[in-house]
């Protein structure tokens, strides 16, 4: 479309059918947005704030800021290749990104033709300040793939700018210095020390290191905030009262320290305290925060805490007559004590990643490098590196941070020196005689471009916000890793084309662990042809027991090969190369080098069918090649004596398939229900295989229904041509996703396996066309209409959550370890189905709206509170259990809008359930990539039911970051990385789940029923509204 959209009507109201192409769209929130201002209600408001709560850029303004947008705001969505506006428009709106991208073009000579893209806008960006003065746009945007947007006028906007300046100056208008200039745009003069704080030009390698000073760390936190102020008293308060010997007078080379603490004597009361504290590390990063905020410094004014025998003093402690606390101020900080602590474990990995990233990058301990490596794993701009780039900058970068906004870290026209990666804070773009082009924010990254081609900065870059902070990678580093790379890149060819491309380990190619040098270079793959990469890999597998590197990419080439090469084409490879035969040598090196390509091949062939297990019982070719396959090798084992307890292995895993192949075939399961909805949950689950066949209503818009008999994995064309009898000709019909709150998803003609992508209550319709805008949910799709409280009030906590894990185990026990592949690069691509994994996302939701359905019908207050209090108990004993998706979907269902809001509850509730409530809460933290979570993890030993989301958020940001072929070569980084995260699964599940266990009686049939037959409301306006009637909305 070549139409600048912001040309056409101001605001654009969604209809359920507008969005059926995008089930992200479809949400009671764009609904609400799509009123006009004057006719949304309370609840509106309420809905959309729940949405706009998780936009990056309205992160910091005020509740009545938020809720004044959710007035006057709008919603729009755009398909890929719209222009949104061109340069030199006018504009009208003021914008912020949803979802999607949108990319940022910019022309010298004003003529779209020659426009180049200077940067993407992403999730959280906002753009379109000039409204603010009338300027002309100073670049074009453009929709680089589906985008939302929330849209704000000019009227409107210019209000709230107005009335709300001190909050949105600096997060939604150009720095100071732009809006100086008289026609709103920037030339070269209106850049000064004058208007903004400058970084000095670094002139010499030493000075890359910024290592400061002790002057400086003296100054870093001059004035400690009201927060560290209270935090540190409550710390020494509780300290002096259990363990008043920690701080005391010490010597030290004949002189007394005053009031001194021991670094690792802290550490030590601080892992004594529990509070979510998992190792030392993360106990030194909660007292580094106090270091960094002022109440605590260390005797020799070092900025950075150790857990060594190094003297700290708290600030109270640096006075002549130190107060110590009276026994009302003792009583006072041991009840506050676990808040403080909750405060420092969230900020302390921050903390102790900017020690970290502080010290001299020669000084950088191996457990730091690998600290920094798993935090570079989980940012954007840097997900496309391989792995060996990665731990190469981890040991390179450099921290950087700028108190002020305003800072420029370089000017258009000067010198690349280095690179930048944003930790946190936000960046603009600003250009000569164009002003503010763009914006970038945490995880985005500038300033490459110039060093790759050794070209003068392009743009000025100045920081949007104060306590920005960066990842800053010098020049000299920046080019040697390139360098490196390149040098240990071995490319493989074949007429010309590159086939094979490996890379030699930099750190290995250096020393080995031990500190020698190693006798033999190791190398990965990193992109290649399937064959070429199956070739290498088998002739790198050892025969011995000794597991190998080749061994682990071998697993990961069986993991995800179904993305590159199917199994159809990838059998008649196995056989190639188990009668594989050398061309040249002498007779004894020929038969040496066909027996070991027939075992290396049997070898493979059996980690294969062990992967892939059920999955190739629905492939009737994988099925007749395991057999083809067992007779070439029960030939060659009667003649080969080398064979023959291989041969015994592998016929027992082809017998198995085969048979399990053939029932399946003679009689497939059928489920009744919709997956067993009903008496047949109270069974114990077992997998579901596509060939299974499910019992399934399809109404119509009449809301009459025909039950067909279909398989599991049926495609929409087979489900309408079951329902064209009644309903109509299969040629005019649709199939519809309907939720219960009347949102849209209107299956497309090569979807399949649809049964397992509907929502709780969700139904399945079929219509015609012109009936799709009339379809109304099924009375029955409203869920409960009075809530099971009074059932739940006689249950045990403990007893709840061990029924509810023993559930969710066997769901999750049932997912395939290959259906997150399946699920992440679509289903469509693979042509498999990803059932049990649909199922067990479905059971988070399941149980999230119980646990909202259950607050909002439960009308007394006082039972209120007490269901509050069981909620977050049994979240406590499911985070105990190890089941952290069931732990996680009760505390995200206590966190929605329509729970969060009752405030007469929450006021009402102990304060030990709130400090309980907060540290769950610290662990659904999103930041960092969810560190606070993955810290809890990796102290959890198996069995685990994981957060199954934020598995996926992880295969995708994998997926959507990395290409997955490389000038016509299979990106194996990329499938490495996807294999680590699956195995991931592997790990959850390496222990059994005891249904035996003593802590809970299990002689409760009633509760095991009621947890797997949940009742619920997953409509979230109606939820809303039920809440808003417990507890209407204070004036």
């Amino acid at each position: 479309m070549d139409r600048p959209w912001e040309a056409g009507p101001e605001w654009v109201r969604i209809s359920a059918a507008h969005t059926s192409s995008h089930p992200s769209e479809s949400h009671e929130w764009v609904l609400c947005l799509g009123k006009r201002p004057a006719e949304r209600s309370g609840e509106d408001v309420d809905t959309i704030l729940a949405r706009l709560n998780g936009v990056k850029a309205l992160e910091r303004f005020p509740p009545s800021l938020l809720q004044r947008i959710c007035l006057c705001g709008f919603y729009e969505c755009l398909e890929k290749g719209i222009t949104l506006y061109r340069q030199g428009d006018i504009g009208t709106n003021w914008y912020a990104v949803l979802s999607g991208s949108l990319d940022v073009n910019v022309s010298e000579t004003g003529s779209h033709q020659d426009a180049v893209t200077i940067c993407t806008l992403g999730p959280g960006a906002a753009f379109g300040e000039s409204i603010l003065d009338d300027t002309p746009r100073r670049a074009t945007i453009v929709t680089r793939q589906f985008s939302e947007l929330l849209l704000i006028e000019r009227g409107p906007f210019r209000s709230l700018w107005e009335e709300y300046h001190q909050c949105m100056a600096g997060l939604l208008a150009p720095p100071r210095g732009v809006n100086q200039c008289p026609t709103g745009m920037l030339d070269k003069g209106s850049i000064s020390s004058n208007s903004f704080a400058s970084v000095p030009k670094q002139q010499h390698k030493k000075s890359f290191f910024e290592i400061p000073s002790k002057a400086q760390l003296k100054c870093i936190s001059q004035v400690p905030s009201e927060e560290m102020l209270w935090a540190g008293k409550v710390i020494r308060n509780a300290i002096l009262s259990r363990a008043p010997h920690v701080i005391r007078d010490r010597k030290c080379r004949m002189k007394t320290c005053r009031r001194c603490c021991v670094g690792s004597e802290l550490v030590d009361w601080q892992m004594q305290q529990g509070s979510g504290v998992h190792s030392r590390a993360q106990a030194a990063g909660m007292w580094q925060v106090l270091l960094e905020g002022g109440v605590l410094t260390r005797v020799d004014r070092e900025l950075s805490f150790q857990d060594k025998y190094l003297f700290y003093r708290f600030l109270d402690d640096e006075k002549e007559d130190a107060p110590f606390p009276s026994e009302e101020e003792q009583k006072e900080s041991l009840e506050e004590l676990k808040d403080a602590l909750l405060l420092l474990s969230q900020i302390g990995p921050d903390a102790h990643m900017r020690m970290i990233l502080r010290k001299h990058p020669s000084e950088r301990t191996a457990d730091d490098l690998e600290i920094i490596y798993e935090e570079l794993l989980h940012i954007k701009a840097l997900s496309h590196l391989s792995t060996t780039v990665k731990r190469e900058l981890a040991g390179v970068l450099i921290f950087e941070s700028h108190a002020k906004s305003g800072t420029v870290l370089f000017s258009q026209g000067g010198e690349g020196t280095s690179w930048y990666i944003i930790l946190k804070g936000s960046v603009n773009v600003v250009i000569y005689g164009k002003g503010v082009v763009c914006t970038l924010h945490e995880g985005d990254d500038f300033g490459k471009l110039a060093l790759v081609n050794d070209a003068p900065r392009a743009a000025c870059i100045v920081s949007r916000e104060d306590d920005c902070h960066f990842l800053r990678v010098d020049k000299e580093d920046f080019n040697r890793i390139l360098r490196d790379v390149e040098a240990n890149t071995v490319r493989l060819k074949e007429h010309g084309q590159d086939v094979l491309v490996l890379e030699k380990s930099l750190s290995s190619s250096r020393t080995s662990s031990r500190g020698a040098a190693t006798s033999h270079d190791k190398y990965k793959v990193m992109s290649g042809t399937p064959v070429k990469i199956l070739e290498h890999l088998l002739e790198m597998t050892r025969l011995d027991s000794q597991v190998t590197e080749s061994d682990s990419a071998l697993n990961d080439f069986v993991l995800t090969h179904c993305v590159f090469i199917p199994n159809r084409e990838l059998c008649p490879v196995l056989m190639a190369h188990y009668h594989a035969e050398a061309s040249q040598g002498t007779d004894q090196e020929k038969l040496d080098y066909a027996l070991n390509s027939k075992r290396r091949a049997i070898c493979l062939v059996m980690q294969w069918a062990a992967v892939h297990g059920d999955q190739l019982q629905e492939e009737d070719a994988s099925v007749a090649f395991l057999e083809e396959f067992l007779v070439a090798v029960s030939k060659d084992a009667e003649v080969i004596p080398a064979l023959r307890d291989q041969f015994t292995k592998l016929d027992r895993i082809v017998k198995q398939n085969t048979e399990e192949w053939g029932a399946s075939r003679t009689k497939p399961r059928v489920l009744l229900r919709q997956f067993s909805v009903g008496e047949e949950k109270l069974q114990k689950r077992r997998p579901i295989r596509s060939s299974d066949e499910i019992l399934f209503k399809v109404y119509g818009g009449d809301h009459t229904y025909t039950t067909i008999r279909a398989s599991v994995a049926a495609s929409v064309g087979e489900v309408i041509g079951a329902v064209a009898d009644k309903l109509g000709s299969a040629e005019d019909l649709l199939l519809v996703n309907l939720s219960s709150a009347g949102e849209k998803v209107v299956f497309k003609p090569n979807d399949f396996c649809v049964f397992s992508t509907l929502g709780v209550n969700g139904r399945l319709f079929a219509c015609r066309r012109d009936q799709l805008d009339s379809l109304s949910p099924l009375p029955e799709q409203e869920g409960t209409c009075a809530g099971l409280s009074s059932s739940l009030d006689f249950m045990s906590s403990r007893d709840v959550a061990f029924h509810m894990t023993s559930f969710d185990w066997e769901l999750f026990h049932c997912v395939h370890e290959l259906e997150l592949i399946y699920h992440t690069f679509g289903r469509q691509h693979v042509q498999k189905a990803s059932v049990n994994l649909d199922l067990f996302l479905r059971r988070f939701n399941e149980i999230q709206f119980w646990v909202i359905t259950e607050m909002c019908l439960c009308s007394q207050l006082s039972k209120r509170v007490q269901l509050l209090k069981k909620f977050i108990k049994v979240a406590a004993h499911c985070k105990e259990y190890g089941n952290l998706n069931g732990f996680f979907a009760v505390i995200m269902g206590l966190s929605n809008q329509a729970v969060c809001r009752l405030s007469q509850t929450w006021e009402k509730l102990p304060g030990k359930f709130r400090r309980s409530y907060g540290e769950f809460e610290n662990l659904m933290d999103p930041s960092r990539n969810h560190r606070a979570y993955r810290l809890m993890v990796a102290e959890l030993e198996p069995p685990i039911v994981p957060f199954m989301p934020l598995l996926i958020k992880d295969m995708t940001f994998t997926h959507e970051g990395n290409k997955t072929f490389i000038d016509n070569l299979v990106n194996f980084e990329k499938m490495r990385m996807i294999a680590n995260t699956v195995k991931l699964l592997r790990y959850c599940r390496s222990q059994p789940f005891s249904p035996d266990s003593p802590l809970v009686s299990k002689n409760h049939p009633e509760v095991r029923t009621y947890v797997r037959q949940l009742h619920v409301i997953d409509n979230q306006r109606t939820l809303t509204q039920l809440s808003h009637g417990l507890e209407p909305r204070r004036s």
